[in-house]
């Protein structure tokens, strides 16, 4: 494995190695559940709560989990945590545990965590896989939190079931709709691949020389 810092661990799935905008994991109940802020909040936070317990877990136990079931066993565990974060969801916010149904327990199948444990859990540290697992996670709840609030303020008109439009206002309905949720990460997507290659493009002219970057610029 290539040699990280601690700092590097937690920071590279915020941002630069963001499960959604990134490795594009996780896209199920990112597309289905966010269709409002709160809805993606208590997602986010149950997945960020079953990745880093498990992460724990697995980096505590891994020497003595045979090789040839480690993936079974990843997954009991994960489930574990799963099936804590649903009774705590259900328990504390019945309404929202019921608008997000099924996909709760379907964070068990969820390829980022189970991708986390067997590429870095299962090979670090103790600390080294928690700051790994909240570095993913923080990425994980920052992704649901762009597309949720874009789909609730166009598809309801609301921020957190505050209006803010007024009763004058058409809500666009397919934004809170499955399309919507393509649509939305489309162009987080684009947005996101316009300024990498604006940035791209602006560090390749700054090697140049002078002249010549005056005109590539013209």
């Amino acid at each position: 494995m290539r040699e990280t810092t601690p700092q590097q661990d937690l920071l590279r799935g915020i941002w630069r190695e963001n499960p959604v905008l990134i490795q594009m994991l996780g896209l199920c109940p990112a597309l289905a559940v966010t269709n409002t802020v709160a809805n993606s909040i208590a997602m986010g936070l149950a997945t960020f709560f079953v990745l880093c317990g498990s992460s724990v877990l697995v980096s505590l136990l891994k020497r003595f989990i045979p090789h040839e079931v480690r993936i079974s066993t990843y997954i009991l565990i994960i489930a574990s945590f799963v099936t804590v974060a649903d009774m705590t969801l259900e328990a504390l916010v019945p309404v929202i545990h019921k608008a997000l149904g099924a996909f709760i327990p379907l964070i068990v199948v969820n390829c980022m965590i189970l991708g986390r444990q067997e590429a870095f859990a299962a090979k670090r540290s103790v600390g080294r896989s928690l700051l790994d697992a909240a570095g993913t996670g923080v990425g994980f709840i920052i992704a649901l939190l762009m597309l949720g609030a874009v789909r609730e303020v166009i598809g309801y008109g609301t921020f957190l079931g505050i209006s803010l439009f007024g009763p004058s206002y058409e809500p666009w309905v397919v934004m809170i709709l499955p399309p919507g949720g393509f649509l939305t990460l489309g162009f987080l997507l684009l947005g996101l691949n316009w300024v990498r290659r604006h940035r791209e493009k602006r560090a390749t002219l700054g090697e140049w020389p002078e002249g010549v970057r005056k005109e590539e610029a013209a």
